[in-house]
């Protein structure tokens, strides 16, 4: 699986109507739903959209046919095999009728053209992990857990015996990662989630 680096944009014209893709990283449904309000124009005849997320995905025809907008571009999005992804195919109608196969082609080919133009990376499911620890053994954990591949430091706090360390890892390094703490400090280690 991949996920997108940054967010992506794409616009084209097909039979006068016209058709803006935005395609972002989201992390939840609740995100998700957030960033539709936020990329949808108000002004235009249809906001459609589709998100997966893991196992969990949605979309929305938006006033259009049913099956002939949200459902194609899920089919983009798993088509180029991307996780955590929004894609919001903005359509501002121009006159002319494009039938279902031409609605199920624009929404579809906008939304593909979009992700295909995207830099992409491959995806890691990552776990949050802490680990609190004295200052005799924080300089030897740091320099240990910066030679993992794949480790996000999201937080250090200092307290008066020592620090706090708040990092995501690769889910299938987390068990090593929490028995080389323990080794490395003895015990002493305190490793929550």
């Amino acid at each position: 699986m991949y996920t997108l680096d940054r967010t992506e944009t794409f616009d084209q014209e097909i039979r006068k109507s016209r058709f803006l893709a935005i395609a972002c990283v989201v992390e939840s449904d609740t995100e998700a739903k957030a960033r539709i309000a936020e990329l949808s124009d108000p002004a235009a005849n249809h906001n459609c959209w589709a998100w997966r997320i893991g196992q969990a995905y949605r979309f929305s025809d938006d006033g259009e046919p049913s099956g002939t907008a949200g459902k194609p571009i899920l089919q983009a999005i798993d088509g180029q095999a991307l996780d955590r992804t929004l894609v919001v195919v903005t359509r501002w109608f121009g006159g002319i009728l494009l039938g279902s196969g031409g609605l199920i082609r624009a929404y579809g080919g906008t939304a593909a053209a979009c992700l295909r133009a995207a830099a992409k990376t491959e995806y890691v499911e990552r776990v949050a992990l802490s680990v609190s620890l004295g200052f005799s053994d924080l300089a030897l954990v740091k320099a240990r857990l910066g030679a993992f591949a794949g480790l996000i430091m999201d937080d250090e706090a200092y307290h008066e015996t020592g620090a706090r360390l708040s990092f995501r890892v690769p889910a299938e390094k987390a068990e090593e990662i929490g028995r080389m703490i323990v080794d490395l400090t003895s015990g002493r280690a305190e490793i929550g989630d």
